[in-house]
């Protein structure tokens, strides 16, 4: 019993030692919906820039697409003149807003492709985050019902042991109390009893000294 009490006692030690140096659960529940809330946040602010990027190329790659479309037109008009050489300057011209436009194009689909996966980690991030928000006051809660049960286990065991060793030794000190009251009790009815028993034999002894002198006169008297 005495290695168990002193196990328990190590155990209890170091259990509230390890509760006192740990990190609030409920700040660090708290803390952590906050993150998730500047991440989604951040995500938006990202998703929106790359929505930016995306209308900009769009309209980039559309201008240069109406710029060809120019070019081949004053190519048109510049042979219904006979100008072969201000068709073919016009035509120049449009290869290169043609490469230009191809190449705005890749730009522009591979914004599209980043917008669309943005979407789709911020749509993962805003379920995480209803999530951490539905538990964090379930989290709580158990938080402060498990430090609840940690203090009350901590007081009980104070009392354990220091109210009960004081209340056994109390009751062993009654205990003795009683015993002693009950001996003193005992002893005193004896010596009542010895005294009386005392007096009796003093009055027989008496008695019969009475009688003896008595006989002895009555000889006398014949």
């Amino acid at each position: 019993m005495g290695f168990l009490s002193r196990f328990l006692d190590v155990f209890r030690s170091n259990v509230n030692s390890a509760l006192d140096r740990a990190e609030d659960p409920e700040k660090m529940i708290k803390l952590m919906v906050l993150e998730m809330e500047d991440s989604v946040e951040k995500a938006n602010q990202a998703l929106a820039s790359a929505m930016g990027t995306e209308k900009r190329l769009e309209r980039q790659y559309q201008d240069l697409v109406k710029g060809s479309e120019d070019m081949e037109n004053k190519a048109l008009t510049a042979l219904r003149a006979n100008n072969e050489h201000l068709a073919k300057v016009a035509l120049t011209k449009k290869g290169q807003l043609e490469t230009q436009a191809t190449q705005y194009k890749q730009m522009h689909e591979s914004a599209v492709a980043t917008s669309r996966q943005l979407k789709e980690q911020i749509e993962q991030l805003k379920s995480k985050l209803q999530d951490a928000r539905m538990k964090e006051a379930t989290l709580i809660a158990r938080s402060k019902n498990a430090k609840a049960q940690a203090e009350m286990a901590k007081q009980l065991s104070g009392m354990g042991n220091h109210s009960f060793a004081k209340f056994d030794k109390y009751e062993e000190k009654i205990l003795k109390l009683e015993a002693d009251a009950q001996a003193l009790t005992e002893l005193s009815s004896a010596e009542s009893t010895r005294d009386v028993d005392y007096q009796f034999k003093q009055l027989e002894q008496s008695t019969k000294v009475d009688d003896e002198l008595a006989r002895l006169k009555a000889l006398l008297n014949k």
